[in-house]
């Protein structure tokens, strides 16, 4: 699930754009200030903020957001419409939309930015290992070897890569892999991280690219 760090100062726009965004599908984590905004950019896959906030200024929060994240998709929303600080907000920022605003103008072009991320993305290195996100293939930098996942493997894989830094839970990783409701107790999952560890860990009894957060799940962090 793609999650969106949203900074709006405004009550009743911040509800229904938090509202609006959420039944799209997406994760939102709304702050009303932008000051705690950094502690959340490592789970955040794009940011949008405004540019009137109180306390740090968007545009502020924003280079703040850039020089911790350089890959991260940042949307300005502003009721200034001058040029200036249109430039001023692209100096830094991906898009700059000038409120008001519609809804699926602005969830059209979070779409854009997600997209234009996901190019760039085509290669992930990820400590050890060197992904081909297009293809699939998974290679150990360390002698330049292929490693080759079951099926049930590489979709788990591949299901951890898309919610990087997203900690996800026992029932999530099953139902979406295996398309069936989690039973307490089934070992089938653990089963299969452990077997993926094996191939994808330089330690699968010291896991550095499978977290496993206790009590909750597992999580892929860059």
């Amino acid at each position: 699930m793609v999650h969106i760090l949203y900074v709006e100062d405004e009550i009743e726009i911040g509800s229904w754009v938090t509202r609006d965004l959420t039944e799209r599908g997406y994760q939102v984590t709304w702050l009303t200030t932008g000051e705690a905004a950094e502690q959340h950019v490592s789970q955040a896959d794009i940011a949008v903020l405004d540019v009137m906030l109180p306390g740090l200024d968007g545009f502020s929060v924003g280079k703040r957001l850039k020089r911790e994240a350089p890959e991260l998709p940042i949307l300005m929303l502003s009721a200034r419409s001058a040029v200036e600080d249109k430039i001023e907000g692209l100096g830094f920022a991906d898009d700059y939309l000038t409120k008001p605003f519609h809804p699926d103008e602005l969830a059209a072009r979070i779409e854009v930015l997600l997209r234009r991320a996901q190019r760039y993305e085509e290669v992930l290195e990820l400590r050890h290992l060197k992904i081909y996100m297009k293809d699939g293939r998974i290679i150990d930098k360390r002698d330049g070897s292929e490693i080759v996942l079951t099926g049930k493997q590489y979709y788990l894989f591949q299901y951890f890569l898309k919610n990087l830094n997203h900690i996800l839970t026992k029932e999530q990783l099953y139902e979406a892999v295996w398309g069936e409701t989690y039973i307490e107790g089934d070992k089938t999952l653990m089963v299969h991280i452990r077997y993926l560890r094996e191939k994808i860990e330089i330690d699968p009894a010291q896991p550095q690219i499978i977290e496993t957060i206790r009590g909750i799940g597992y999580r892929v962090r860059r």
